[in-house]
């Protein structure tokens, strides 16, 4: 396959067989799993490559509400989702004698947004999605080489000794894509990538999380309560930070947040580029058992039992990485979720932003005309990053408030005590600006959003189907789709 920018021709359209672009899909996360799902279901040909030769059940819980809920019911698995999820109605803050400090109160979040939030853990929500994508469109065990992005289409080289062709390609892979990668590293040689974007990824926390096997409520009182019991544990002159839901399974999913100093950084960066897994996470386990955590009744637990009742398969630790990259797509490549912008959990966004990049990038390619060429793709992938950008940062700097908020420094502390004293109607607007974002798929139908706060502007929503050259006149109309219009919006 010959993929040469520089080589330039009349695109007649009427010469031309009549297709969609083929979009070729690297990681099969959360964000690659709902992007495949909706290109599945606007009927533009994809795949997705998943490194890994299997998907690990590693991750503890998350949260998703109105911001959500729509992509959900759109979809048809919004009553799955709520039936796998267990309704939160506060964030319990607590102290290392088990008190609560205070709660941050979600009550009457489906009247204000139009659905309630709900805790479902991680390996619950990607079976939920992963099971929307037929099985023939992924591909497992398939790990980056190379890569060749130009005018004519996009060619990918898998360590197997395979290679995928297509129009576009997605990076879905992670912090450390190896599509952002390749593409960073073409920008590099070329002068034109910024030198924010070539620095390392910061971090500044390390996590261990899992989940346990199912609980009685002899064991774990909480677990009987109809509600996820969400507590937040911030602790006592120590830089940690640990949390626990309980589920509609019956399971407890935890996470403890280490916060680094400059020797706990050095100690730690061997896991930088490590994948999630139970080898990594025995020794962080062994330094944290004693921390107590709030299970309800007479119960006076510790992270240590949550250790104990969680399989080792089901337990990882992972660095935490914080950056939005400036670049997030070059000519018919493009970025979606961890790979342009990574949050730390303390802020329990990263997820939904991820699919988030996935509705609006799905709307985006959907309004590409049948045979696209690249000025049109990148056209639209502008729109795509010049709707999410600020978004995207807004969301980071909650996180970092999030992540500063359990801390152990003036700041810190500072954080905690506003966020106790802070005055209801201060709260609602910061809840308000929160999940005003609430997208939704152009192509499929769309649903009512009920809530009393209208949702935030969405340029992608306007973005139409193109008609199919073969039925019209004159093929060049099929290039008048909404695409650059979203871009100049």
């Amino acid at each position: 396959m010959e993929i040469n920018p520089a080589v330039t021709f009349k695109h007649d359209r009427s010469l031309m067989y009549n297709k969609r672009p083929k979009v070729l899909i690297v990681g099969a996360g959360l964000g690659g799993m709902t992007l495949g799902t909706l290109l599945h279901k606007a009927g533009i040909p994809f795949d997705i490559y998943e490194r890994a030769s299997e998907v690990k059940p590693l991750g503890s819980a998350m949260y998703f509400n109105g911001t959500t809920a729509n992509l959900f019911k759109q979809c048809g698995i919004y009553d799955e989702f709520v039936s796998s999820g267990k309704l939160v109605s506060a964030i319990n803050v607590c102290n290392e004698q088990r008190e609560i400090q205070y709660k941050i109160d979600f009550q009457g979040h489906e009247e204000l947004f139009g659905a309630n939030g709900y805790i479902i853990s991680r390996p619950k929500i990607y079976d939920l999605l992963a099971r929307q994508v037929p099985k023939e469109h992924i591909h497992f065990g398939k790990k980056v080489l190379s890569m060749e992005n130009g005018g004519n289409g996009v060619l990918i080289r898998f360590s197997d000794g395979t290679e995928a062709e297509g129009d576009i390609l997605v990076g879905a892979d992670g912090a450390y894509s190896a599509v952002r990668q390749g593409l960073y590293a073409k920008m590099t040689r070329a002068k034109t990538l910024p030198k924010f974007d070539s620095l390392p990824l910061p971090f500044s926390t390390v996590c261990l999380v899992g989940q346990t096997r199912v609980l009685t409520s002899e064991e774990f009182p909480d677990i009987a309560l109809e509600e996820s019991q969400f507590c937040n544990v911030v602790g006592n002159n120590r830089p940690y930070a640990w949390s626990t839901f309980t589920t509609k399974q019956g399971t407890v999913c935890w996470i403890c947040i280490q916060y680094l100093d400059d020797e706990s950084s050095k100690e730690n960066d061997a896991f930088r580029n490590s994948e999630w897994g139970p080898e990594a996470a025995a020794a962080m386990a062994a330094k944290v058992r004693d921390f107590p955590i709030v299970s309800g009744g007479n119960k006076n637990l510790t992270l240590g039992d949550l250790i104990d009742w969680t399989p080792k398969e089901f337990m990882s630790k992972a660095m935490q990485e914080e950056k939005v990259f400036k670049t997030w797509f070059g000519c018919r490549t493009v970025l979606i979720g961890d790979a342009c912008h990574k949050f730390n959990p303390a802020g329990g966004v990263g997820a939904s932003n991820a699919l988030h990049d996935a509705i609006v990038l799905a709307n985006l390619i959907n309004g590409l005309p049948f045979h696209p060429i690249a000025s049109e793709i990148e056209a639209a992938f502008k729109a795509y990053r010049d709707e999410r950008y600020d978004l995207v940062n807004a969301a980071f700097d909650n996180s970092k408030v999030h992540r500063t908020m359990a801390g152990q420094g003036f700041q810190s502390k500072l954080t905690r005590y506003i966020s106790k004293h802070i005055p209801k109607w201060v709260f609602d607007q910061i809840q308000i600006q929160a999940t005003s974002y609430r997208p939704q798929v152009a192509f499929l139908p769309l649903v009512e959003d009920t809530g009393r706060y209208r949702p935030a502007p969405q340029p992608s929503l306007s973005v139409k189907t193109p008609m199919d050259p073969k039925n019209k006149n004159s093929p060049d109309k099929v290039e008048a789709t909404p695409v650059a219009a979203a871009a100049a919006i």
